[in-house]
């Protein structure tokens, strides 16, 4: 069935973002008017994801954020940081990155219980984060005011390149600092992120004002 696969294969290609067995499915359905098994599918994504692992390629087909999309190999990752360096790529701030890993780990939390982590107000982080559709709305707390609750999407495993939030690192694979005072096996701890003892009221976030995008 090369007529399927090429077809699936067109698919996985001009798509700006991972494509799920699912959507195709519904793509070639429509297209020859008749159900699509999702056995042939899946049959078609395995033989792209043989094919593409040949030498002779410098891209591949990858398994990422709950779908498929070609990506290029790690052979050509200088060639091409290099490019996007030209390009400006879009990266995240430090101030984003201490938001957005506490919330991966906590989720769901309310923007209060990341600012007693972090301690300093993480308004401008979340913001961005939520522009750049890395963390989305969950609900709200059943605490007093109702707050609401943010959690990470489906846009953040295709950033990190993973397939399901379990693939994240445990707290037990960090290395913990020889000086630091704590429990050993207090996942909670996350370094940094207490606030100052002696100023225990959330400071204003530095990177609010030079944050980049």
């Amino acid at each position: 069935m090369d007529f399927l696969k090429n077809h699936v294969e067109s698919i996985v290609f001009c798509a700006t973002d991972p494509v799920r067995p699912e959507e195709i499915k519904q793509c070639l359905s429509e297209m020859f008017e008749a159900e699509i098994p999702d056995a042939d599918i899946q049959d078609a994504l395995d033989s792209l994801l043989h094919k593409y692992e040949s030498d002779e390629f410098p891209f591949q087909v990858f398994q990422v954020g709950g779908g498929y999309q070609f990506l290029t190999k790690p052979a050509y990752q200088a060639s091409l940081g290099i490019f996007l360096k030209q390009k400006s790529k879009r990266r995240l701030s430090t101030s984003a990155l201490e938001t957005i890993a506490i919330i991966a780990y906590k989720q769901p939390i309310t923007k209060h219980q990341i600012e007693q982590i972090r301690g300093v107000n993480c308004d401008y982080a979340i913001q961005k984060l939520l522009e750049k559709e890395l963390i989305e709305i969950k609900g709200k707390s059943d605490g007093i005011g109702r707050p609401v609750l943010y959690g990470t999407s489906n846009k953040f495993k295709e950033y990190f390149g993973i397939n399901d939030l379990k693939d994240l690192p445990s707290p037990k694979d960090f290395v913990k600092d020889e000086n630091v005072i704590g429990d050993e096996n207090d996942s909670e701890y996350i370094p940094d992120a207490t606030p100052d003892p002696i100023n225990p009221e959330p400071a204003q976030d530095a990177d609010t004002q030079n944050d980049s995008e």
